[in-house]
């Protein structure tokens, strides 16, 4: 059982990629704990995941924050902040 890590909008555009599907790794145990190890698969990685002020995160479809536990088999998107206009 995996998890599904989801990017949208300009996040995807960074990361190469809408979705990827990784294992949770040891000691990762809130959102906050994979940012780190989500920035080092590669520079647009890391670009995407640079300022988490302007990211927004849900786990399972629910909206979170960087201390949402996640675990095995959860889904966790980040997208930038819908702004209206």
């Amino acid at each position: 059982c995996v998890m599904n890590i989801l990017y949208f909008a300009w996040m995807r555009e960074h990361t190469g990629c809408a979705a990827e599907e990784i294992d949770l790794p040891d000691g990762v145990s809130t959102v906050a704990d994979l940012v780190p190890h989500l920035a080092s698969r590669s520079d647009g990685h890391a670009t995407a995941l640079r300022n988490l002020k302007t990211v927004r995160v849900a786990v399972n479809r629910t909206y979170g924050a960087l201390d949402t536990p996640i675990c095995q088999g959860d889904e966790v998107a980040f997208f930038p902040p819908v702004t209206g206009g």
